[in-house]
């Protein structure tokens, strides 16, 4: 049993059934009381300076701000995260989809805190999807309309490239969001490429140690024929262990007069 179902079994009792449902439903608030205030929206932001001042609200209250003020974008955005939340638990139980999304909080909370980036919960959501497309690659998404695992390959590509010619605020970001996918996706990943990689090698043996199609299997001790250009031919061991064709079979050679 490894820690986190050990950790499910004293805390499971605790966790919310259907946390990104909720996660998704504090957004489409954020959204519209957003419209109606823009400033609300930085005090619930995570910043290095609003935690500085005792504004501790901001370590939670971030991940309902979403990143988009288009009324179309926030329909999409908010269905993706229905989704990834509704299959995760399906695939996980509520309990380590409250822990997978927990820890890449705590990640990004202590990211903000000493690199001072600036934080939105875009790269947290991003985990989310990661983690969907593992369990369901062929996922079909409403817009655009292609299966997950393509989009999650493109998403991958560009945080890679952004990775590498961002600052470092960025990149402290991007890992602490991504930890959570190390951290319950990882040993599972090692564990399947050990095992296929197992299998490529057995595979290997085993047609190493297969008898070629040129190779006969079996050969006359005497005249060297085979059943490869004489399919008509019969063989049998002798009592000498060696193979003959009906033919030269010890018992029916006839002795000279």
């Amino acid at each position: 049993m490894n820690v986190i179902d050990s950790l499910e079994r004293r805390f499971g009792r605790f966790a919310i059934p259907g946390l990104i449902r909720i996660i998704a439903a504090f957004n489409a608030l954020v959204f519209i009381l957003g419209k109606l205030n823009p400033a609300l929206l930085g005090f619930l932001d995570l910043t290095r300076e609003g935690i500085a001042r005792h504004e501790y609200w901001r370590l939670v209250t971030y991940i309902f701000i979403p990143q988009t003020t288009s009324y179309l974008f926030i329909f999409f955005a908010l269905s993706w995260l229905w989704m990834l939340g509704e299959g995760l638990e399906r695939a996980w139980g509520a309990f380590k989809v409250n822990l997978f999304y927990l820890v890449g909080m705590i990640g990004t909370t202590l990211a903000a805190l000493f690199f001072g980036s600036e934080f939105s919960n875009t790269m947290l959501n991003l985990s989310l999807l990661f983690a969907f497309a593992r369990y369901y690659p062929d996922q079909m998404l409403l817009f655009p309309p292609i299966p997950i695992r393509w989009m999650a390959w493109i998403l991958f590509a560009l945080l890679l490239v952004n990775f590498a010619t961002s600052s470092m605020a960025y990149q402290m970001a991007l890992l602490a969001a991504m930890a959570n996918y190390a951290l319950f996706l990882g040993p599972e990943i090692v564990a399947q490429a050990r095992q296929r990689r197992e299998v490529t090698v057995r595979r290997r043996r085993f047609e190493e140690s297969s008898v070629p199609d040129d190779e006969p299997l079996h050969r006359c001790t005497v005249c060297k024929r085979s059943e490869i250009g004489n399919p008509d031919l019969e063989f049998r061991v002798s009592r000498d262990g060696n193979e003959y064709c009906m033919e030269h079979l010890p018992s029916r050679t006839t002795t000279p007069s």
